[in-house]
C-alpha cells in the first residue's frame, strides 16, 4: 500500500539501497551478493515468515531482479550469483518477463471465495440463505454455513447480510490485475500469464507477501555514471513529494548531480512536446480519416489496447510518448550521452527495451529504486546547498501525471490552434475503466472523441514505482502545475524541437 511504511517497504529499499552501495563501492558483486542476504536479514530467528532461511532466499531472489537477473529456477541447483558478474555491465537491457513471481514467497491465497465470520448473528431472516441462487446455504449451530462444493462466489450473500458478516475474498494480485492475467499454478501459487500482462506492476504491489517484483537497473545505470559517460535523468511529472518531504523542486538537481548524474531535465517538456503532436493529429485525423484518437503516453494502457481490442490499435496516437521525445532532446543537444528516464512506471521499462527506443532511453528507474540509490550515497535532501529549481516545463505538461492530464493539455492546445473546433473527451484510469471505455468506442460510442486512458488507478501517481499515497501524489502534483510560469503548453519554448526530432514509431500492431 503506497503511502504506508512497512515491513514490505523496508525490505525492498534495503535491497535497492544495498544494490546501489555495491555499484558504488565496487569489488567482486558476485562475493557481495551472495552476502547480502545475511546483512538484510540478521540473526537466527525468523522474524517475517515461518524460516529465516525461507527470508534469506526470498531477499536472494529479490536482489537477483535488482539486478536485471532472472529467477532462479526451484528444480535445479543455481548459485545466487549464478549470471551476476554478466550483468554487472553499463549497458543491458530488461529481458522479459518484468514482473516475476518469486514461487516460494507466494502464500497460495485462494483465488476467490465466500467466507461466514464471526460476525453472524444467525439472524432470523437469514436472507444469505434466501438470495443464495445454488443453496449453498443453510443454518447450522445458530449461524449460517456455506457449502464450497455449490457456492458459485456470486457475493449476493454478502450484499444481503445486514451485519457484514459475510465476506467475498479475492487473491490480491489478481484482484489488482486488470488484464485478468494471473491464475494459480498447479500447487496454487500465483503466476503471470505473460501473454496478457502490460507490465503495469499493479500485483506487485498489491501483494501484501512481496511475493511479486519487478526487475531493476540500479546497479547498471550506477555503473555507466562511473564509467564518465555523461548520463542524464529524465525525471517524470509525478516525482512531486516522490522523493521525501524535503526534496522540494529547488533541490532535485543538486541531489542528482551528488548521485553523479550530469544534470536533470524534466520529461513534462516532453510532454508538452507530446501535446503538440497529439493535438495537431487529432485535427488532421479526427474525423476524416479515424473515428477517434486515443493518447498513447501510457504504455500499459497502450499494450491493453493491442492486445484486447486490435481492430481498434490504429486509433491510439502515434506520437511519440514525453519519456522518448524528452531523451531524444536530451541526445540531440549533448551527443554521447545516456539518458535514465527517473519515474513512477513499471511498464516504461519495457518501453525503454522496444527496438525503435532503446537507443534513446538507456535506464530506466523507479522512485523507489532511487532513493535506495540517495540512501547509499548518504544524500539527505535538507543538506543540499545546490539549489536550482526546475522550471523548464509548462503546467499543462506537469499535469501529464495524473489521471485527465493529458486530455486537458491537448484540449488546451487545440483551443489555441483552431478556437472554433469543438474536442470532446473521455477518459478511463485503472485497467478496468480503460477496457470498458474502449468497448463503447468499439460500440461507436465515442465517435469524435478524444480518449485518455491511464493503467493506474489516478494516473501515473499511482504507478507501481511510486511511494506517497495516491492521493498525496495528486496534490502534490496539482502544486508543481499551478507553480508552473507558462500553463499552456503552446507557450512553451520547446516545442521548436519537435520537427528536430519526430520520428513515427513502429506500427500499433508492435506498440
Amino acid at each position: 500500500m503506497r503511502g504506508l511504511e512497512s515491513n514490505k517497504t523496508k525490505i525492498r529499499h534495503r535491497i535497492f539501497t544495498e544494490i546501489a552501495r555495491a555499484a558504488y563501492e565496487g569489488g567482486d558483486i558476485a562475493k557481495e551478493i551472495e552476502r547480502l542476504p545475511y546483512k538484510i536479514i540478521p540473526g537466527e530467528v525468523a522474524t517475517y515468515r515461518e524460516s529465516i532461511f525461507l527470508e534469506r532466499a526470498v531477499v536472494g531472489e529479490r536482489l537477483r531482479l535488482a539486478m536485471g537477473l532472472p529467477l532462479r529456477t526451484l528444480s535445479e541447483q543455481c548459485e545466487l550469483s549464478d549470471g551476476v558478474s554478466e550483468s554487472a555491465i553499463a549497458e543491458k537491457y530488461y529481458v522479459p518477463p518484468l514482473i516475476n513471481v518469486i514461487k516460494f514467497a507466494c502464500n497460495k491465497c485462494p483465488e476467490k471465495r465466500v467466507l461466514v465470520t464471526n460476525g453472524c448473528q444467525g439472524c432470523l431472516e437469514h436472507p444469505c440463505l434466501e438470495v443464495c441462487p445454488r443453496g449453498a446455504i443453510s443454518m447450522a449451530g445458530g449461524r449460517s454455513v456455506i457449502d464450497e462444493s455449490r457456492c458459485v462466489k456470486c457475493g449476493r450473500c454478502a450484499d444481503a447480510c445486514s451485519y457484514n458478516a459475510i465476506i467475498k475474498q479475492e487473491r490480491p494480485c489478481s484482484a489488482a490485475c486488470g488484464m485478468g492475467a494471473i491464475h494459480s499454478d498447479q500447487y496454487g501459487r500465483a503466476e503471470i500469464d505473460q501473454d496478457k500482462c502490460v507490465s503495469c506492476g499493479q500485483c506487485l504491489v498489491s501483494c501484501p507477501f512481496s511475493a511479486i517484483s519487478d526487475k531493476g537497473q540500479i546497479y547498471q545505470t550506477i555503473m555507466a555514471i562511473k564509467s564518465g559517460v555523461p548520463v542524464f535523468a529524465a525525471i517524470a511529472p509525478a516525482f512531486i513529494g516522490q522523493l521525501g518531504p524535503h526534496m522540494t523542486t529547488d533541490r532535485i538537481r543538486g541531489a542528482f548531480k551528488a548521485l553523479g548524474f550530469a544534470d536533470v531535465v524534466e520529461v513534462a517538456i516532453g510532454a508538452d512536446i507530446c501535446t503538440l503532436q497529439e493535438a495537431q493529429d487529432f485535427l488532421d485525423e479526427v474525423p476524416a480519416k479515424k473515428p477517434f484518437m486515443a493518447t498513447s503516453c501510457c504504455p500499459a494502457w497502450a499494450m491493453m489496447a493491442k492486445k484486447m481490442f486490435p481492430t481498434l490499435a490504429e486509433n491510439i496516437s502515434m506520437a511519440l510518448t514525453p519519456m522518448t521525445l524528452t531523451a531524444r532532446m536530451i541526445k540531440k543537444n549533448k551527443p554521447g550521452c545516456k539518458v535514465c528516464f527517473i519515474g513512477p512506471c513499471a511498464a516504461k521499462k519495457l518501453e525503454a527495451s522496444r527496438r525503435t527506443v532503446r537507443s534513446d532511453v538507456d535506464f530506466v528507474l523507479t522512485f523507489e529504486e532511487v532513493l535506495g540509490m540517495f540512501d547509499a550515497r548518504g544524500i539527505e535532501a535538507e543538506h543540499i546547498t545546490d539549489l536550482s529549481p526546475l522550471d523548464q516545463s509548462t503546467g499543462d505538461g506537469r499535469g501529464f501525471a495524473v489521471s485527465g492530464g493529458v486530455a486537458r493539455a491537448v484540449v488546451n492546445a487545440i483551443r489555441r490552434i483552431d478556437p472554433g473546433r469543438e474536442v470532446k473527451v473521455a477518459n478511463a484510469n485503472g485497467l478496468p475503466e480503460c477496457r470498458k471505455m474502449l468497448q463503447l468506442a468499439k460500440a461507436g460510442k465515442y465517435d469524435g472523441y478524444l480518449l485518455e486512458g491511464m493503467g493506474c488507478p489516478g494516473g501515473c501517481v499511482a504507478g507501481a514505482g511510486t511511494i506517497q499515497s495516491v492521493q498525496k501524489g495528486i496534490q502534490a502534483v496539482g502544486q508543481g502545475v499551478a507553480a508552473a510560469e507558462n500553463q499552456c503548453i503552446m507557450d512553451s519554448p520547446y516545442l521548436h524541437y519537435l520537427p528536430l526530432i519526430e520520428e513515427r514509431p513502429e506500427p500499433a500492431a508492435e506498440r
